[in-house]
């Protein structure tokens, strides 16, 4: 059986006309689980079949690369390859918010307004991390979390400092963050990749943002170099924050 045979495959497109594939299951509070790079690979399948798992229904868009492709130089050059010509996404881009954004808030509406409650979670990784920060503009966002947000890319003290938003968005995000909505942040303390943005964060959100800093020097804390500490979290904060 293909890893994705069990999910519903979809497309949703957003008032500007923008559509991308969306896969989807489970039932229970919705998470939108955006993927890393190189795509919607078997570690990020096999993190999501875990969300649906503990009650929760997960829709993942396809954003770039093969869905269920392997994690490898060929899926991981063939991604960037899509980004770097890119109208939606941007790599190095500082006090900019990524324009995919705009969609992903868009399907993290739609999500809420059929399954209700107090909002979605909305849940990044690495090249996307950042994207759960963009989608908590939308008030439909209730429980966005940041696994390694590595965009824009580290290259220099500005951007490696920079949570990819443009200064009315940051205004947003802090004002929600204020008004009680927090923002849960993961990482390994030696992942370079990082760059300083958790300390941006933990400045511009005082209280509100959550962080988890796991030991060592490795990179994907939800799949490739899973964590338990960091898989523990996300599911007491999407507990907390969508089943109230």
């Amino acid at each position: 059986m293909a890893l994705l045979d069990t999910w519903t495959r979809g497309e949703h497109t957003d008032p500007a006309g923008t559509s991308h594939p969306t896969y989807r299951k489970g039932d229970g509070p919705g998470v939108v689980l955006v993927h890393e790079i190189p795509g919607i690979s078997p570690d990020v399948v096999a993190y999501a079949e875990e969300l649906v798992a503990a009650g929760y229904t997960v829709m993942m868009p396809h954003l770039f690369g093969t869905p269920a492709a392997p994690v490898g130089a060929r899926s991981v050059g063939r991604a960037l390859a899509q980004i770097c010509v890119s109208r939606e996404m941007s790599m190095l881009a500082a006090g900019e918010t990524t324009p995919v954004a705009g969609w992903l808030r868009s399907l993290a509406r739609e999500l809420h307004g059929e399954i209700g409650g107090p909002g979605v979670g909305a849940l990044g990784m690495c090249f996307t991390g950042g994207f759960a920060l963009a989608m908590m503009v939308d008030d439909s966002v209730a429980a966005p979390v940041l696994a390694q947000p590595s965009t824009p890319f580290p290259l220099g003290r500005r951007r490696a400092a920079d949570l990819q938003l443009s200064p009315a968005d940051l205004d947003t995000v802090r004002s929600r963050a204020a008004a009680g909505c927090q923002v849960l942040g993961l990482r390994y303390e030696g992942d370079r990749m990082i760059g300083s943005r958790f300390e941006t964060l933990s400045r511009e959100l005082g209280d509100a943002f959550l962080r988890v800093d796991l030991p060592g020097s490795k990179h994907a804390t939800l799949t490739l170099h899973r964590h338990q500490d960091a898989v523990d979290a996300v599911l007491a904060f999407f507990d907390d924050r969508l089943r109230r």
